[in-house]
């Protein structure tokens, strides 16, 4: 069965696929509230080039560029939904877009460090389930 089950002992992947699944909602949401909700999220960066970044080509069409994180995130979190090499893709997709976050500024640590410390963890504990067994 490729989907974890809600009673398995291995439920991280569903807790994070679900999470993943919300917080695209959410994002979906606030950018056709108003598509400049995100304009001042990169003001803090750590490189010009991200700074410069968000604003030139993010923010030039921030449908389009939210769109797409938020697809990310829907695939990201129906992949932590699949057993076996999905939810390994799952986990590093979603280890490799918290450290690129941290880029962002300073305060994005106080949120990625932890989150990286939780995937890291979700994956230790989920190993059978990311090796493949059921």
């Amino acid at each position: 069965m490729p989907f974890a089950s809600v009673t398995t002992p291995r439920g991280w992947g569903w807790y994070l696929g679900a999470f993943y699944l919300v917080m695209a909602g959410i994002n979906i949401g606030l950018t056709v509230a108003d598509s400049q909700t995100y304009r001042h999220f990169a003001d803090e960066g750590l490189f010009p080039f991200v700074r410069s970044g968000w604003r030139d080509i993010v923010m030039a069409h921030p449908e389009v560029w939210i769109g797409l994180l938020a697809a990310g995130e829907i695939a990201v979190g129906f992949a932590f939904l699949a057993a076996g090499w999905w939810r390994r893709v799952a986990y590093a997709a979603a280890i490799v877009f918290h450290v690129a976050l941290m880029t962002f500024g300073w305060g994005f640590w106080l949120w990625s460090v932890p989150a990286i410390t939780i995937l890291t963890a979700g994956m230790r504990h989920d190993r059978p389930a990311v090796a493949g067994a059921s």
